[in-house]
């Protein structure tokens, strides 16, 4: 095999060869792991977190993504029999919300239809539209095995589900019981603490009135920012030791709208009697602390409140009012009866559905519930003695935290769409079957008048099941003893509670083993400015936007069809006025693996996006010029390393050690800045600018050994960089690898090929990479000489140069044909060094260079007043620099603390910015 630089074309474009090559390896089944039992490889398993079925690819899902497909691209690079899971969640609130919001248009509610056809609709619904997602994933290069696509509510999935949930309970960890939930009005559901946003600083009002005393002898007046809560007070609460209220010890007041007394009971627990009037109204049905004392005290729960947020027949005269209503209503009234006490301004915290964005209204209730304190526990250990690594790790005390203090799971939900919860109820008997299969009869009496629990289970039931329940559970399946447990598992810290906990800890309980021995979690991606995208802001940057283009039309008018507010447009049209241009996927990974996976916060920059797409363009370029050098040639890429004499080859050899090293070491520990950093790097500041240059005068140079061990380093370095670049830019190093000419045997693809380590393919030499510098320094001078002095190209300019140090002169003397070509220079060894201590003297008009040992001029090419100029701003810099480290070595402290070693290299600098000082002012009187 040949060489082909003549079939790439000039440009790289991303669109047509990012969708050639995923078609060829999804149809190569590249991306499918093995069972076979003969397959003795070591397994590497990541599950993808699902994504709602109702999603549509976001830069967060793209972010996720990257950082898993470089996972697994380099695992199944380096020989593991890699199963990376893909699927979607049924997302029970989100998917019932879509459904129901295209009822509306027709003119239909759910209840219109009736609980089955409903569930019809849904299903159809996600037939046509729900799991695009998952397709547009294929579009960053997803490298999932798409032959295991799961969803929550597959077959084998609700029956894993109902598993769980039968076991749990015959071991009794799933109970029901009525207590006090979260309740969101609008969708009609309960929802758990984590499903509950505290709005901050929302100002609002402390309502004071008075209750009067049952014996008509005074009032006892109390405080509320829910006055119509107090249609549901079952007591007034003091401190037992509050002098000022002994004498309502055992008193009632009278509530002035249903006819009830109302015992005063005594609670230190509830009542701090320095705050406000020192009593509290108790309203056990509709307040978490209330509750609590309500329990204490074997009070009366009374609710309030209908389903839907309006005031039930226990609120009286203001039956049928929604709630603020009723609020602004019992305010009225209680003024008209001369009870109000006035109301003052009161910053507050409001809990708002994540879902609807509703106030949440805290109500009593029916649920089922999961006993998390004999699950947590294993989980915590788990975490505690190293099993299980969260990175970054300062996580853990958030995890920590949350499970040493976990409260029992609220798992039931008022949905019609999800997991249906296995129970049912007999109207015989009243005994509660709960099965693994469909009830027919009840367990009890044998009778046949059952009815099944009408609730579904919380979402996070079944995605906690996910890293087994996908591989084949309650089954003893060859998937699930074969790649159970997973490796990793990547997520966004926000659900760190929401889910990985949750599958910690079912995995424990179910499998006996945790589900992942890793926890890798990354940031939120913003806006640039750093606020949180979101389609109201007009912010939200579009993935495959960014990998198509779009115009900045196309832009305004997407943003202004999913709700954007004006200012939203505004920012939009301001900061995107021409849209995208097409970037392509690699371009985006490469921006977002560019990012501290550790961040908070991933502050998308399409300037950046922009820079990688350079990059791209900037590896094709030097891929294509290097095809070129080799074609014609009999030299393939080596899976050996060469071992070549010239420096250059030695260097780059070197410099990709360095290179691999740092990327594979950055990928294993979850810093995948720095391993894309590296290479980044590599290919960009020391093969583009220094290698290539470097290599051309060598395959000129008609030396028969020189050129062939430079083509032969050139290849290898190009074809191992690529393996290096594969798992971050997956189809651009695939187009250009497809075109090197290989060893025979080589792999049908990069992606099935061994990535590449710094001891197989690259090798470190230090010597190499010592000397090299020395040539970068001289011609990195020269043409700064060059352009500060704007000297044409073309001119040759002769370089007087002296050392002292003989390894620096032999470096010079050995890469003098080098160092003339690339910086089109003439070099001329001065043996007398005087000449150089003062140029001004033996060269006219020179300028000068100092490099670490070596001294230069190079005359006629200065204007003396510019030449003083710069001379006294790096006298002025290394003065500044002499200084600090004088100070340092001036002070007692350092000199008899630090350590010795510190100390002498401290002296060292000292001594040799002096010298380098000396010879800048020698310049300086030159002039």
């Amino acid at each position: 095999m040949s060489a082909r630089s003549d079939e790439m074309p000039k440009q790289y474009s991303p669109t047509e060869a990012e969708s050639r090559w995923y078609e060829f390896w999804e149809k190569s089944g590249f991306f499918a792991a093995s069972e076979d039992p003969e397959d003795r490889r070591p397994t590497y398993t990541l599950a993808i977190p699902p994504p709602n079925v109702t999603g549509s690819l976001h830069m967060g899902h793209a972010c996720r993504t990257t950082f898993e497909d470089v996972l697994c691209r380099h695992k199944r690079m380096q020989g593991y029999n890699t199963l990376w899971v893909p699927g979607i969640d049924h997302a029970g609130i989100a998917t019932q919300v879509v459904v129901e919001r295209q009822l509306k248009k027709e003119g239909l509610t759910r209840h219109d239809l009736g609980r089955e056809k409903f569930i019809e609709r849904v299903w159809q619904w996600k037939e046509e539209s729900g799991g695009r997602i998952l397709q547009q994933l294929r579009k960053m290069g997803a490298s999932c095995d798409w032959t295991r696509t799961k969803f929550t509510m597959d077959p084998d999935m609700v029956r894993a589900v109902r598993e769980a949930f039968v076991r749990l309970y015959e071991e009794g960890l799933i109970y029901r019981d009525t207590r006090l939930v979260n309740w969101d009005v609008e969708s009609q559901t309960v929802l758990s603490d984590l499903e509950v946003e505290q709005e901050e600083n929302v100002e609002g009002a402390m309502f004071d009135f008075a209750y009067p005393l049952a014996d008509g002898n005074g009032e006892v007046v109390v405080s509320t920012t829910r006055p119509e809560t107090m249609l549901g007070d079952t007591a007034v609460a003091i401190h037992p030791d509050d002098a000022r209220y002994r004498h309502l010890h055992g008193k009632y007041v009278r509530h002035p709208f249903v006819d009830r007394l109302i015992p005063i009971i005594l609670d230190a627990e509830l009542v701090d009697p320095e705050f406000g009037t020192g009593v509290v109204k108790v309203t056990p049905a509709h307040d978490p602390n209330d509750f609590a004392t309500g329990k204490r005290h074997g009070l009366e729960e009374i609710n309030i409140l209908n389903l839907d947020g309006t005031l039930n027949a226990n609120a009286g005269p203001f039956q049928g009012l929604d709630r603020f209503e009723g609020r602004k209503a019992v305010e009225i009234e209680l003024g008209n009866r001369g009870l109000a006490r006035g109301a003052k301004k009161h910053m507050m915290t409001l809990p708002r559905s994540q879902r609807s964005g509703t106030i949440v209204e805290p109500m009593i209730s029916t649920q089922w519930f999961a006993k998390m304190a004999p699950l947590a526990a294993p989980a915590i250990k788990a975490v505690e003695d190293g099993t299980i690594q969260v990175l970054p790790p300062e996580w853990t005390k958030t995890y920590f935290h949350w499970l040493r203090n976990i409260q029992d799971w609220c798992i039931s939900r008022q949905l019609w769409w999800g997991h249906p919860i296995p129970a049912w109820y007999c109207d015989d008997c009243d005994h509660v079957t709960v099965s693994r299969e469909d009830a027919s009869v009840c367990e009890g009496c044998g009778g046949a008048s059952i009815r099944q629990d009408e609730d579904v289970l919380d979402t996070w039931f079944s995605s906690g099941l996910w890293p087994f329940s996908t591989l084949g559970w309650p089954d003893k399946t060859i998937a699930l003893e074969r790649f159970y447990p997973t490796q990793d598992m990547e997520t966004g810290y926000d659900i760190l509670f929401f889910w990985v906990a949750r599958m910690i800890m079912m995995g424990l309980h179910f499998m006996g083993e945790v589900p992942f021995t890793r926890v890798l979690l990354a940031g939120l991606v913003t806006d640039e400015r750093g606020e949180k995208m979101s389609k109201v802001k007009g912010n939200v940057v579009d993935p495959l936007d960014v990998i198509y283009g779009a115009t900045g039309e196309e832009l305004l008018a997407k943003a202004e069809k999913a709700g954007a507010k004006k200012s939203g447009l505004k920012y939009l049209k301001s900061t995107y006025p021409d849209g995208f241009v097409a970037y392509g996927a690699d371009a985006l990974r490469m921006t977002l693996l560019s990012y501290s996976p550790q961040s908070r916060r991933i502050a998308l920059s399409i300037k950046r996006i922009e820079g990688y797409r350079n990059f791209a363009n900037k590896l094709w370029n030097a891929s294509r010029y290097a095809l070129m050098r080799l074609e014609g040639s009999a030299t393939r890429a080596s899976q050996q390393c060469p071992q070549p004499k010239a420096l250059a080859n030695r260097w780059a050899l070197s410099r990709l050690y360095h290179a691999l090293d740092v990327a594979s070491t950055g990928i294993d520990a979850y810093r995948l800045d720095e391993a894309s950093g590296a290479l980044y790097h590599f290919v960009w500041d020391e093969f583009c600018d220094w290698y290539l240059e470097v290599s051309k005068p060598a395959l000129d140079s008609g030396d028969a050994a020189l050129v062939a061990e430079t083509e032969a380093t050139l290849a290898h370095v190009l074809e191992t960089v690529l393996r290096a670049l594969h798992p971050m830019m997956p189809h651009i190093t695939e187009e250009i690898w497809q075109r090197i000419p290989k060893w025979d045997g080589a792999a049908k693809s990069i992606m099935i090929s061994r990535f590449p380590s710094a001891l197989v393919d690259a090798r470190i030499d230090r010597i190499a990479q010592r000397d090299f510098e020395v040539v970068q320094a001289f011609v990195g001078s020269i043409r700064t000489i060059r352009a500060e002095h704007d000297v044409p190209k073309s001119h040759p300019m002769p370089v007087h140069w002296h050392t002292s140090d003989e390894d620096k002169r032999s470096v010079l003397d050995a890469e003098r044909f080098t160092i003339e070509t690339l910086a089109r220079c003439q070099m001329r060894f001065e043996a007398d060094a005087s000449k150089l201590d003062d140029p001004g003297a033996h060269f006219e008009n020179a300028a000068v260079f100092l490099n670490p040992g070596v001294r230069a001029a190079v005359p006629g090419v200065i204007d003396a007043g510019k030449e003083r100029d710069r001379l006294q701003r790096d006298l002025k810099k290394l003065e500044k620099e002499l200084g600090a480290v004088e100070k340092k070595l001036g002070n007692p402290s350092f000199v008899d603390r630090a350590p010795e070693a510190v100390v002498e290299k401290s002296k060292r600098d000292a001594s040799r910015l002096r010298e380098k000082r000396d010879r800048l002012e020698a310049a300086l009187r030159s002039l």
